[in-house]
């Protein structure tokens, strides 16, 4: 569904993404991991064309990312892309919102009437469904955003650190089910980052890792285990990939403390 062929981005001098290759099939809901700075949100933000990688291609559903207007334009009505911190109408109530969303991509206004308001409810926003977003605090914002990313019902979602931003408990919960049912009952293809990896554990089918801007690992988590020869949850594989120089020092910290 999305398949990445030598991508290479940078800012300046520096790279970003070194020559990244990757595919992702369809139906899998894939997490990327890493420390900050190694090119998570960039690497959804070329999956989601805001950026044009440098070298490379990005290819979602047989098409082409920014090749053409046609194609451009076929993809971004297959494919949602939600930011970290998406830009939010403050003047429209986010009934209003989602509605608008919902019917910028087609969806029936009968369908919408029927899932704006579950959508509502299953985040409770009911209460500020009818109220400006302004007035929303910022987990009610992020609630609200990740709402018009599941009202638009496209068969690929790329949603960056959509577990950020201010989730409560009930909502990090509803966001997980929702996702995992995508997957297994509508066949969505799914792939988000995210900071914290006991959020995702349950939910991924494979993690890939990033570090520096190049694929450290890509496979789902018990081939994970079996590749650093961990038994523990993803943190302790974490812990042997991308953090060992994090162990190190804190072995020094507490030694240090002891004496």
């Amino acid at each position: 569904m999305i398949v990445l062929t030598s991508v290479t981005q940078h800012y300046g001098v520096r790279p970003v993404l070194r020559k990244m290759s990757v595919t992702i099939h369809k139906g899998e809901l894939v997490v990327v991991l890493g420390p900050n700075g190694m090119g998570k949100s960039t690497l959804l933000s070329v999956m989601g064309g805001v950026l044009a990688p440098q070298e490379g291609i990005v290819t979602i559903d047989g098409l082409i990312r920014r090749h053409s207007v046609d194609e451009e334009l076929e993809i971004r009505r297959r494919a949602i892309y939600l930011p970290d911190r998406p830009w939010l109408p403050g003047n429209r109530t986010g009934r209003e919102f989602l509605l608008g969303v919902g019917r910028l991509y087609d969806i029936p206004d009968a369908r919408l009437l029927e899932h704006v308001p579950r959508l509502l409810e299953l985040f409770e926003l009911g209460e500020k469904a009818d109220s400006p977003i302004r007035g929303y605090s910022a987990g009610q914002q992020k609630k609200v955003a990740l709402c018009s990313a599941l009202v638009a019902e496209t068969p690929v979602m790329i949603l960056d650190e959509p577990f950020s931003g201010g989730l409560d408990p009930s909502g990090l919960l509803a966001l997980k089910r929702v996702l995992r049912h995508l997957v297994d009952r509508r066949g969505v293809t799914i792939i988000l980052s995210s900071p914290v990896p006991e959020l995702i554990e349950e939910i991924a089918d494979r993690i890939l890792i990033l570090k520096e801007g190049e694929i450290l690992a890509y496979d789902t988590l018990d081939g994970l285990q079996r590749m650093t020869g961990t038994r523990g949850n993803l943190g302790k594989v974490l812990e042997h990939l991308i953090f060992p120089d994090t162990t190190r020092n804190l072995a020094h910290y507490f030694e240090d403390y002891a004496e």
